[in-house]
């Protein structure tokens, strides 16, 4: 098992200003994977030069610099256009792998014809599950629910008022087929991302996964989540310089997310009011982080 995914999965990391996260990273999957590459988004701390003294002359480590903070989703594509594999796991500078995640993933991926996407099961350093890592897509109206706290009557009306946090609900025992997983740590077929396309570049930062996840399930690939698939994920370790920058960019996303596949399903009004809900939450996101004193103090991360 372990041979067969170790000589048929390509790392993709996108890299911006992570540190010491990024070579922890690598060092945690390098051994369980065929290639890596990072792609490095304009970095200005010395990540990249941690990383290469970590590893020097390995040659399964290849190093791409981009002149610009080109986003997380083209900086993806750059990577895959890059490997070689007919597997491509997608996975941010901050996650560490234990040692059979990869080939738990590809076991799971590689055994169904129909699966095009797996994820893990992203935990917090401290051991509990993650939001993210299991998820249904967060329709306009299931964002609306969640924003008022509706969710909370949904033991009496379920399907009305549905949580899309799957992270609440017991952890299942065997892999299950889920809507959405998170860009954190994502690994796919290259026969399904050829079908499907690449990323969605007009996304810079937030909501690329969950665009991916729609058209992949949309070309009838099956998004799937592995519970013993585990992944350690510092969230939010490599995205705190100018947090409303990143918070622009997740509400810009989210925009764009419910006009590309809810504005035909939604009447225009409601869709102007999702549109105003929308900008009035960065508003007071931002406004917050402002008083909070944390609107300059940290770096953009790479992703999710």
């Amino acid at each position: 098992m372990g041979v067969e995914a170790t000589s048929s999965v390509s790392l993709v990391v996108v890299n911006f200003n992570a540190g010491a996260l990024l070579t922890d990273c690598i060092a945690s999957a390098i051994v369980q994977v065929r290639e890596v590459i990072v792609v490095d988004n304009a970095s200005i701390d010395n990540s990249v030069t941690q990383l290469t003294r970590r590893f020097p002359d390995e040659p399964r480590l290849r190093v791409i610099q981009n002149d610009q903070n080109l986003g997380f989703a083209a900086a993806c594509n750059i990577g895959a256009d890059a490997a070689t594999s007919p597997y491509l796991l997608f996975l941010n500078p901050d996650c560490v792998l234990e040692s059979d995640t990869v080939f738990q993933l590809h076991d799971v991926l590689a055994a169904g014809s129909e699966v095009g996407m797996v994820g893990g099961l992203l935990v917090n350093p401290d051991g509990t599950e993650q939001g993210g890592g299991r998820r249904a897509i967060p329709t306009p109206w299931r964002s609306f629910v969640r924003a008022f706290g509706l969710y909370r009557f949904a033991h009496r009306w379920p399907r009305l008022f549905f949580d899309f946090h799957l992270h609440k609900q017991p952890l299942p025992d065997q892999p299950i087929e889920v809507e959405a997983i998170s860009g954190a740590c994502m690994l796919v077929k290259r026969e399904a991302m050829e079908d499907v396309g690449p990323w969605d570049e007009d996304y810079f930062l937030h909501c690329e996964d969950l665009d991916w996840c729609m058209r992949f399930r949309q070309k009838g690939w099956k998004v799937m989540f592995v519970p013993c698939a585990r992944v350690t994920h510092a969230l939010g370790a490599c995205s705190r310089s100018l947090p409303i920058f990143v918070e622009w960019h997740k509400h810009k996303g989210m925009m764009r997310f419910y006009r590309k596949f809810f504005r035909h399903q939604y009447p225009g009004v409601l869709m102007g009011l999702v549109a105003v809900g929308v900008w009035l939450r960065f508003g007071v996101v931002a406004c917050w982080k402002v008083v909070s004193g944390m609107g300059g103090k940290q770096e953009v991360g790479s992703g999710k």
